[in-house]
């Protein structure tokens, strides 16, 4: 499939999922000024086949509500923003073709670049899709050296800029996190393997924040409260899909999560500084205290050297 015609359905299902209910006109005239096309009205004939093609090739149906003025809209509308690879490929595929459209722009616009470990993604995609188990050589951080085994392939997963493989440790009989950057080496091996009916990535992950799974930490009830500039930014990117305002102020806005309160956890917490204040339970908010404390450790003995 030409680059150009597969740009052009991502074009005009991300069109109809921001403007529900645009009609044919308007969305002609949209395309008249993207940059896609030669500036000119998009055809009736050439409208029906993208749309034709969008449902083959995304599973995307849209359809036509005569009694909205024969607007257009996506069907299942809440399927698709659900579904985290199909909405990540529809807004990346939609601001690449803003790019090739606008050539002006693109010194002007910056992404943020996973620096490494998409060197093996094709391997592990096509083991994935085999259902072959893969040999891989990995040194995790803090090893001396590196190890060989063989891994079940499960996920992918990309979080805090590096890839991830989620998959069953044929050698150690669990669920593992491997880092694509730490990999070394990976092959694939002509042994099959089934992936477990009852594996779930959401629930593997439920109530984590990260990548680390950490089933010893139980699911808890954490509450915080957030001040200044932190207020705005957490209602606005959330730290957790859990993530519920509970009360709110002048000063503050106090949030509630429902997650496993780990390391990573605590991290993002510290990434707030100042500006936000663990209320319950008390353990964490001891914890939270040590760690200040550590810290404030660490500068005194800086400023003590001096």
């Amino acid at each position: 499939m030409a680059a150009n015609k597969f740009g052009r359905y991502i074009w005009l299902v991300d069109l109809i999922r921001c403007h529900p209910y645009i009609t044919f006109n308007e969305i002609s005239e949209r395309w008249e000024t993207c940059g896609l096309g030669d500036g000119k009205p998009l055809p009736w004939k050439t409208f029906m086949n993208h749309k034709k093609a969008v449902q083959t090739i995304f599973d995307i149906l849209i359809s036509c509500d005569a009694s909205r003025g024969y607007g257009y809209y996506i069907e299942d509308a809440d399927s698709l923003e659900g579904d985290s690879f199909r909405s990540w490929l529809i807004d990346s595929y939609a601001t690449l073709n803003q790019l090739q459209a606008d050539r002006q722009l693109e010194k002007r616009i910056s992404f943020e670049k996973i620096p490494s470990g998409n060197k093996y993604l094709q391997t592990f995609l096509q083991a994935m899709r085999q259902n072959c188990v893969v040999e891989i050589t990995h040194q995790g951080f803090g090893r001396s050296h590196a190890s060989t085994f063989q891994v079940e392939p499960y996920h992918l997963k990309v979080y805090n800029r590096r890839w991830y493989l989620i998959g069953w440790s044929v050698y150690s009989e669990e669920i593992r996190t491997y880092a694509l950057d730490r990999i070394q080496h990976v092959s694939l091996t002509d042994v099959k393997f089934q992936l477990p009916k009852d594996f779930s990535i959401e629930q593997y992950f439920e109530g984590c924040v990260g990548i680390i799974s950490d089933p010893e930490y139980d699911i808890e009830r954490v509450v915080i409260k957030a001040y200044g500039w932190a207020r705005n930014y957490l209602s606005t990117l959330p730290l957790h899909e859990s993530q519920r305002e509970i009360a709110s102020d002048d000063d503050s806005i106090t949030f509630e999560f429902s997650v496993r309160p780990n390391y990573e956890f605590f991290q993002l917490l510290l990434q707030q500084t100042d500006q936000i204040e663990i209320l319950e339970p008390q353990w964490a908010k001891d914890a939270m205290c040590q760690m200040a404390e550590n810290i404030l450790s660490y500068y005194k003995k800086s400023e003590n050297a001096q």
